[in-house]
């Protein structure tokens, strides 16, 4: 988006740089980057910058009304409900794809959002190597409202751990060893000094819980929760204790912000920053257009179940179509000159929520597949995970 910068930054890149910088990604904490990382960042000019952060502005606030609420006490399926709701969630991330519109102009849309931790921990570590790696000017930033290294870290503790002692803090997932996001659960435990735990490991007595350390049972009070409800449900995971359950934890991302902010939140949005959507139930007629939208399942993780190619046969052998939403498609441009074609990119703007939402850094992919996904990018360069930087001085 700003011509001088990418000349100059694909003009300094070699192979053997990447190779570099892929390595010290690699090799640096326990685990590997399990996903890929991209050859580039991006760089916001100053008006697409000033868009995602008025997109974020409108949607933040409408998730803040009272009709918000009221529209989001449908979205937790029956069951799953989990008790001690906290007001809000402590994590919100918000996605758009860079798009252009009719004039030519760079413009946001609306992909998703989510009231759940995202890569809080590796996009700080991501920032620090590729400014070793590569030529990002001085004068540009990837995170917001002023954070540093140090403040950043400062305002993720008083979140997640608070005054606990960070050993009666946990962070808490499914086979952590196993996750696709198992680097940042290292950064998070080095950061702030907490314990990745698998949920099938950790005791329940009376209403208290417990994870095992050199043959000792340790007490949880806070649970920076990772885990993923629809992966919940899809593996059948047997633990000891159930999320259901009446238990003296704080959660830090209670588990009912899952449901609450998410796909479910987008046919309630209203901007000029967010594509028409419905509930597939709400539909009297499906539009005559069905070729520009796309069909998503409202609780699924990682793009799993989106179709793109949607028609009134699928549509109508959907079993129950409140489970189901149909978005107009956003079209996402052609941002990124690499050797071999242009890149599209989708931004997601992450949040921390303590006493209002605070927008902290920001996550890029790049895809040149007709999705995001790893699924459509499968022997393709220059996509993947990264960064985008703004002037920030």
């Amino acid at each position: 988006m700003i011509p001088e910068i990418r000349k100059k930054i694909n003009a300094d890149y070699t192979d053997a740089k990447y190779q570099a910088f892929t390595h010290e990604l690699d090799t640096t904490y326990k685990y590997p980057t399990d996903f890929r990382s991209a050859e580039t960042p991006i760089f916001l000019t100053k008006d697409v910058k000033r868009q995602l952060i008025e997109a974020c502005d409108e949607i933040v606030a409408q998730l803040q009304t009272e009709e918000f609420k009221e529209h989001s006490s449908t979205a937790i399926p029956p069951g799953l409900f989990v008790p001690n709701e906290t007001p809000h969630p402590e994590f919100l991330q918000i996605d758009f794809g860079i798009c252009k519109n009719a004039n030519g102009n760079y413009v946001p849309q609306l992909i998703e959002l989510q009231g759940f931790p995202s890569l809080y921990g590796y996009q700080a570590f991501l920032n620090d190597t590729i400014r070793k790696h590569f030529s990002i000017p001085p004068t540009y930033g990837a995170s917001f409202n002023g954070f540093v290294r140090g403040t950043y870290e400062k305002l993720l503790r008083d979140v997640i751990v608070g005054d606990s002692d960070p050993k009666n803090v946990v962070l808490l997932e499914i086979e952590p060893e196993r996750q696709k996001t198992r680097i940042d659960f290292t950064i998070m435990e080095k950061m702030l000094g907490i314990k990745t735990v698998c949920l099938t490991t950790v005791k329940k007595h009376g209403n208290q819980l417990f994870y095992s350390e050199d043959g000792k049972e340790i007490r949880i009070e806070r649970i920076y929760n990772r885990v993923i409800f629809d992966e919940l449900e899809r593996k059948k995971i047997q633990s000891k204790f159930k999320f259901t359950d009446e238990v003296d934890v704080h959660w830090v991302g209670h588990p009912n912000w899952y449901f609450r902010i998410s796909k479910h939140t987008l046919p309630f949005l209203k901007s000029k920053y967010a594509p028409e959507c419905h509930f597939v139930s709400d539909l009297k007629k499906y539009p005559s257009d069905l070729q520009q939208y796309v069909l998503k399942p409202l609780y699924s993780f990682a793009g799993l179940g989106v179709d793109i190619d949607v028609t009134k046969q699928k549509l109508d052998a959907l079993v129950d179509k409140s489970q189901y939403l149909l978005q107009s498609k956003v079209q996402y441009a052609n941002l990124i000159e690499t050797p071999d074609g242009f890149a599209k990119a989708e931004v997601r703007m992450m949040f921390i929520w303590k006493e209002k939402p605070i927008l902290v850094k920001n996550l890029v992919r790049l895809s040149k597949g007709a999705m995001m996904g790893v699924d459509f990018n499968k022997n393709k360069t220059w996509v993947g995970g990264t960064i985008a930087y703004h002037e920030a001085i």
